[in-house]
């Protein structure tokens, strides 16, 4: 029974070691696979939200709460 469970961890721990060929690299750079797909819906949420907040900091924005900047 433990050589099963051995052999069966081993084949599972096998798939992890597998590599990204170059050609496959292209699939990674579609917007589905981007933490922030739309980067400038993102960088206007970001905007509105530290407006609104009236605070600043935290990346490259500045200004009050007024929305006036």
């Amino acid at each position: 029974m433990k050589k099963i469970l051995l052999v069966v961890c081993l084949g599972f721990l096998s798939g992890c070691v597998s590599t990204v060929e170059p050609w496959e690299r292209g699939r990674f750079t579609k917007n589905e696979m981007q933490l922030e797909p739309d980067q400038m819906g993102a960088a206007f949420k970001r905007h509105v939200y530290f407006s609104k907040e009236a605070s600043s900091g935290g990346t490259s924005t500045a200004g009050g709460g007024c929305g006036c900047n």
